[in-house]
C-alpha cells in the first residue's frame, strides 16, 4: 500500500515562508505526477498546484500563483510545496496527492489522483 507523509506545516504570521516535503512509503514518486490540495477548515479541498512526472511542467491555483512553488526531487524520492508571502486565508491542511493518470489541471485536477497524505495543518496567523 502506498503511503504519503506530509510534514513541514506549523504556525506562521502574515508574510512568513513555509517549506511542506512530502515522502512516499511503499512507491516511489517518479512515476508519477504529483499535486498539493488545501482544505480550509471546514469547507472542501481545493487544488494548489501540480507538477508533472519530469518536473517540467507545473500549474498552481490564481490564490497560490506566484507565491506557492511547487518541486520534486526524484532522486531523494520526495516532492515539496514552498509556500512564500503567507495569507491567514492560507491556513489549511496542506495534502500530497499522487496522479498517476495525468488529470488535466484545468478541466479535472482530481481525476487521476489515487492516493493522498494525511496532510500537514499550515496556520497563517499573527
Amino acid at each position: 500500500e502506498v503511503q504519503l507523509v506530509e510534514s513541514g506545516g506549523g504556525m506562521v504570521q502574515p508574510g512568513g515562508s513555509l517549506e511542506s516535503p512530502c515522502a512516499p512509503f511503499g512507491s516511489t514518486l517518479i512515476t508519477s505526477d504529483m499535486s498539493w490540495v488545501g482544505q480550509p477548515p471546514g469547507r472542501a479541498p481545493e487544488w494548489a498546484s501540480g507538477i508533472r512526472v519530469g518536473g517540467g511542467s507545473t500549474s498552481y491555483a490564481d490564490p497560490v500563483r506566484a507565491r506557492f512553488t511547487i518541486s520534486r526531487d526524484n532522486a531523494k524520492n520526495t516532492l515539496f510545496l514552498q509556500m512564500n508571502s503567507l495569507k491567514p486565508e492560507d491556513t489549511d491542511l496542506y495534502y500530497c496527492a499522487r496522479d498517476p493518470y495525468g488529470s488535466s489541471w484545468d478541466r479535472d485536477p482530481y481525476y487521476g489522483m489515487d492516493y493522498w497524505g494525511k496532510g500537514t495543518l499550515v496556520t497563517v496567523s499573527s
